[in-house]
């Protein structure tokens, strides 16, 4: 490599000066219909409730047109949460898109989105009562879609080479074996994850991944409007509020709610998204003459 190709550059900071530019504007994205769904949900009845054990994970069915909510019930508590969709699991949670198209961590407006070559909006999210927390003097913030999950081939890189069965990652596929799918299957339909409740960001400095003491309360929630059939799986992750550690049985750890709702009226308005509209040609084909 050329000597002056190592040192920096005598204009190095007018290119650190460069402006960014947002990626992947949201102004062409279609935007729900909050106060829609806000009408919707005044006239819900409670069709289902599901409480997923501390350190260990529930999988839950949610109808299109439906809302769910998880919650903290207990003491405060993270969840990992998987979404499918549930007549082709094939299609699930996309967290990098949802984080490229609304950013490191999610609240009231945004969605989450499944993968390629499906990439519609699965789910979204319509209130959120951590909202008041904002950015923390650290830069940390809730509900992040940064975080891969807890998973215990990590550990055992990372701890020497003991083993932990309540990772999260374990503990999701767990839940889709306990659903019926074939063990091994279940494990590599296990994907990253949207942490529920978990404050995290990256340290200004070296720019690694943090997470601090969650601020949800008793009482606290997350809900969402299911835009598909939804399979969902929630684990509630063995660090507990995630203050200090996880992949662990020495901190608090508390069950986490589910709960859906059924609204007597779908929202004006709505329908089911169809799935992304590429011929998936891929360059390969040429049109027609």
């Amino acid at each position: 490599m050329p000597m002056n190709l190592v040192n920096a550059p005598e204009d190095a900071d007018a290119r650190r000066a460069i402006a960014p530019v947002i990626a992947y504007p949201e102004d062409t994205l279609p935007r729900p219909d909050l106060e829609a769904y806000a009408s919707a949900r005044r006239g819900a009845r409670e069709t289902g409730r599901l409480v997923v054990p501390p350190r260990d994970a529930r999988a839950f069915r949610v109808s299109a047109g439906q809302f769910f909510r998880i919650t903290c019930i207990e003491g405060p508590q993270v969840g990992d949460l998987n979404l499918f969709c549930l007549h082709d699991p094939a299609e699930r949670f996309f967290s990098g898109k949802t984080r490229a198209l609304h950013g490191t961590h999610v609240t009231t407006g945004d969605r989450l989105w499944s993968c390629l070559p499906f990439l519609r909006p699965m789910a979204t999210i319509v209130a959120d009562t951590l909202a008041w927390y904002g950015t923390d003097p650290h830069g940390g913030r809730v509900h992040d879609v940064i975080g891969t999950r807890c998973d215990p081939y990590t550990h055992h890189l990372l701890s020497g080479g003991s083993t932990y069965h309540n990772c999260c990652h374990s503990n999701l596929t767990r839940a889709l074996i306990g659903d019926g799918f074939p063990a091994e299957r279940a494990e590599y339909m296990t994907h990253d994850v949207l942490n529920v409740f978990m404050c995290t960001g990256f340290t200004p400095d070296t720019g690694q991944y943090f997470m601090k003491a969650s601020p949800v309360r008793l009482g606290d929630y997350l809900e969402f409007f299911a835009e598909i059939d939804l399979l969902g799986v929630l684990s509630a992750c063995p660090g507990g509020d995630c203050s200090a550690e996880h992949s662990s049985d020495l901190a608090p750890c508390h069950p986490l709610q589910v709960t859906i709702y059924d609204p007597s009226e779908r929202p004006t308005g709505w329908s089911t998204p169809s799935v992304n509209g590429y011929d998936r040609s891929h360059g390969l084909r040429h049109p027609e003459k």
